[in-house]
């Protein structure tokens, strides 16, 4: 049986922007909201990486998703609906952008709920979740199920979509990776230490064509993961369109925003569907140290 996720393309590239803000450096502690610089470094992104890559986007004529804290909707009220004007989507991100793993259960669920409500509010229509620093936990996938969300993409458990079958409901994971990530190669500050390197546009350009060439060869799932304080700096976006030459110039990839691949995943009886389970980590065996 053929998959049909894919719609015929040799691989499907998702262009998802994290739109982050100040939130990462704000959990690290609210003291870093006296930090001018820190905090001017972390508004760059929202106010002139994602003009700037929205305009990059209308100019090669591909959609995205843009993943938004709730503290960031709530902070630039018109940012998410400008994002969604555009004809992108916008996807929830959390509230706070704190790590649900730091988090119990009644806090995660809070803060999930919290930013649902922001959303609601601005009358953005939400269909999918990416947990903050991709640290879900074995509740996360539950929340997005209850919620009526069709799709999470904070794991890495296949370089394809897959199912989840969460107890609540079955949804869609887009799984996600470091590779794909600009963080890993740009993201830079002496305090808090969020990152200790700034790569060349040139080696993530690199890194990222061969990636999505191998994913064509093995009918993948391109979900490449930038963020507009990194991405959005100047050379750093012309890499980016470089990429996006590069894919279009092969012909056989697609790009979707994750909300119209994710329908199509959850209507492919081919997908795999996978349990939400916890293996068992006996602490005689595995000790925290």
């Amino acid at each position: 049986m053929s998959t049909t996720w894919n719609e015929g393309a040799a691989a499907v590239a998702l262009l998802t922007f994290d739109v982050d803000a100040e939130t990462p450096v704000l959990a690290e502690g609210h003291r870093y909201a006296e930090h001018a610089m820190t905090m001017s470094h972390q508004a760059y992104g929202p106010d002139v990486g994602v003009p700037r890559l929205l305009d990059l986007l209308d100019d090669l004529q591909v959609p995205a998703t843009f993943f938004v804290p709730g503290w960031v909707a709530e902070q630039r009220p018109g940012l998410a609906e400008r994002i969604q004007d555009r004809g992108h989507e916008v996807a929830h991100h959390s509230y706070s952008h704190r790590a649900p793993t730091h988090m119990a259960p009644a806090e995660e669920r809070e803060d999930f709920e919290r930013a649902l409500r922001v959303f609601a509010d601005q009358d953005i229509e939400i269909h999918g979740h990416r947990a903050a620093m991709w640290a879900a936990t074995w509740n996360t996938a539950t929340l997005v199920a209850e919620h009526g969300l069709v799709y999470d993409s904070s794991l890495m458990g296949d370089d394809r979509p897959y199912a989840l079958d969460t107890g609540a409901g079955r949804i869609v994971e887009l799984p996600v990776h470091w590779s794909l990530d600009d963080w890993q190669q740009y993201a830079f500050l002496p305090e808090p230490a969020i990152g200790s390197v700034i790569e060349s546009p040139r080696k993530a350009l690199e890194l990222w064509k061969a990636e999505l060439d191998a994913m064509r060869h093995y009918g993948c799932l391109f979900n490449l993961t930038s963020h507009p304080f990194l991405t959005g700096r100047p050379s750093r976006a012309l890499a980016l369109r470089a990429l996006i030459e590069h894919a279009q110039d092969r012909g056989d990839v697609r790009f979707a925003r994750c909300v119209d691949v994710a329908l199509a995943a959850g209507a492919d009886a081919t997908l795999a569907t996978r349990p939400v389970q916890r293996r068992p980590a006996d602490p005689a065996v595995y000790p925290d140290w």
